[in-house]
Formats: structure tokens, sequence, C-alpha cells
């Protein structure tokens, strides 16, 4: 199914029934007063999120939902029927905006979690209503309310504890490969991944993460470039990111240090927050240099860049040092986090210091 993470649709809730002008004749009484029932209720529409669910697409063609209408009310003390309420599923991660006002209706985090996104309509009153001492055959009624209209934006985030960020061909898809399920396609080509994927990582008994893979990013990405920056909104929840660069002798760009420089300026550019997350430097694809310059390349990209953070190099490809990657970030979202929390994108806390094994302090750039 094609990936789909942002829609926009209508909705519209039902109309309340109308109220019910009625009297009662029966044979043999002769005062039978009014009898006109309440209509029903119109049926209001929800936004309910669903674990099972990773895409839009579903909302790319149908976009107009209605939910039934009430009933209009009946003689005989009859009140209408409600019209039923509909729900409309979507993938867990889904933020509902109003189209036309921009304001964020809600945030579905949570498997089973349902948002009113339109208001059914009232139902209308019958003339039983009405009766008194005085107005003893009320011919007055309400009718009912029209349900509320309006245009949703749908936007999906997936959630996911960890996020992977470098330039094409810098081995995200390769490392998520490694060390879960997931099968994004690999290629020696740039953008072969052109959508988000998800994949669990387990690392123990009941010791486990979500790590997201989002198709790379290049220079000018801000303004348009490649695939932009359309996807970087699926980091927003993640609380660590981790920055794969080739240090191949064969990479695209031939310049590590230049390539970490360039993702800093886009993500700057995108969302000084995201910027400011929690970043570990991994530089992968170590396994194409020759082992004795790796020491002094592993040296001078840090020097470069003035690196004072976690950093990790390994081989995706071959597996050698992923484990040990994985093992770190799972103690680090442990640190950060209780288990099963989701964290807003506007709760994210400043990440704190992680110790090295010299004891000393090291600062994320």
């Amino acid at each position: 199914m094609k990936f789909v993470d942002e829609v926009t649709i209508r909705v519209e809730a039902g109309d309340g029934g109308d109220g019910c002008v009625s009297f009662r004749r029966e044979k043999y009484i002769p005062f039978g007063g009014p009898d006109g029932g309440d209509g029903g209720d119109g049926g209001s529409i929800y936004l309910q999120a669903d674990a099972e669910l990773n895409t839009l697409a579903d909302y790319r063609y149908t976009r107009l939902f209605r939910a039934a209408h009430g009933q209009k009310g009946m003689g005989a003390n009859c009140t209408g029927r409600g019209g039923a309420d509909l729900n409309i599923v979507v993938p867990v991660g889904t933020l509902a905006y109003d189209a036309d006002t921009e304001e964020l209706i809600g945030d579905l985090i949570e498997p089973g979690q349902r948002l009113r996104v339109a208001q059914g309509g009232f139902h209308g009153l019958g003339n039983t209503r009405y009766k008194s001492s005085t107005n003893r055959a009320p011919r007055q009624f309400k009718p009912g309310t029209p349900g509320e209209a309006r245009e949703l934006r749908l936007e999906l985030k997936v959630i996911a504890d960890v996020g992977l960020l470098g330039m094409p061909n810098a081995g995200k898809s390769t490392l998520i490969r490694a060390v879960s399920a997931a099968r994004p396609k690999v290629a020696d080509y740039p953008f072969t991944t052109l959508h988000p994927n998800l994949g669990v990582v387990r690392v123990g008994p009941l010791r486990s993460f979500v790590m997201a893979d989002i198709p790379g990013l290049i220079e000018g990405a801000a303004e348009g470039a490649g695939l932009g920056i359309q996807f970087l909104r699926h980091l927003a929840r993640t609380r660590l990111l981790l920055h794969l660069v080739d240090v191949s002798p064969y990479s695209d760009s031939g310049d590590p240090v230049q390539d970490v420089r360039v993702i800093r300026k886009e993500l700057k550019c995108y969302s000084p927050q995201l910027a400011a997350r929690e970043r570990w430097l991994v530089l992968n694809k170590l396994d194409l240099v020759p082992e004795n310059d790796r020491k002094t390349l592993i040296s001078k990209i840090r020097r470069s860049l003035r690196w004072r953070g976690p950093w990790f190099a390994l081989s995706a490809l071959s597996g050698d040092g992923t484990e040990a990657l994985m093992e770190a970030v799972m103690k680090r979202l442990e640190e950060l986090r209780p288990a099963n929390a989701v964290m807003a994108e506007q709760e994210v806390p400043a990440a704190t210091p992680l110790p090295d094994e010299r004891g000393d302090v090291q600062q994320d750039t």
C-alpha cells in the first residue's frame, strides 16, 4: 500500500431530527391533548486510532464522510431514532487540524483513542414539550439543529523512539535491516528509501524500542531539493537521533565532515527544536576503510566536527558494532522515559549529558 502521511477530508455530522406537532385523537377520549415526540440526535463523527494502520492512503480519494441524520419525532409521543455515529479509522500518531483555521483539534497517540471532530445536531422538541395549563393545544415545535461540518487536515507523524538521519546512501536502511525485522529496500543509488520505515529493535527480554528510517537529506532540502524535508516531521516524536555518516572512500561526497554539517544546517532550517534534540554520531561503512587507517580517520572526523557527544563506529552491512550501539541506545531510552510513555512534540525535555568511559561529560552538538 502506498505510504501517505497527509490528506484533507471533509466531515459532516448528522442533523438533529425535527420535533413533531401531533394531537391524540382516539375514540371516546374527548380531551386527547398534544402528543408530538422529540426528534433524534444527529450522528457525530470520530477519529479512532488503530495500531494496525501505518498510512492515510485510504483517504486519498475518499474525502467526504457524512454521519446519519436523526429521525423526526412522531405522534403518540414517539421519539425519533438518533443517527449512528461514524468512526474514521486512522493510524496511531495522526494529528487533526481544522483546514480553515489551522487549529490543532487533537493528537491520537494511543491505540483505540477516539477524537470527536464533528458534533451531531441536537434533537428538536415536539409540541408535547410546550403544553401547559394555559396552552392546552400548543402548535409550537422546535426543529433539530444542523450537524457540524468542517474541512480536516490529517497529518501522520509516526511514533518511534529513535530516528535515523543522514545523507542518501549513508546506510540507514541497511542498519534498520540489520537490527530489526524491517525490510526496507536497499540499493546502490540515492533515494532508495521513498517513505519512512519502522522497525522494532529487541535488545533483550522485555527490552525493545521502535526505530524510524526516513529518506535521506541533501543540501538545499529546506528549499525542496531532493525529497525535501517533508518527512522530517516523522522524527518529531523521537527521543534520540542517530546521525549516520558514510566514512568509506567510495561515498558520494567523499567528505564525511561536510555531510554532517549539511544535515545539521537543514535540521536548523526545518526546526530549531529538532536540531537541538540529542543526537549521536554513527560512523558507518567502516569495513570499507583499511584497518590501519580507521583510528586516524575517526579522530580526524571528530576533531574537525569538535564532536564531544556520544559516537559509534560500525559496519551495518556486516553487523560489526551494531549490537553495542543498540544496547547503548536502549540504556539511554530507559534513562529518558518511563516504560511505554509517549512524548508529545512540545514536551521534549532537554537531553542530559552522557558520561563517557573516561568519566568526562560529553555534550551533544
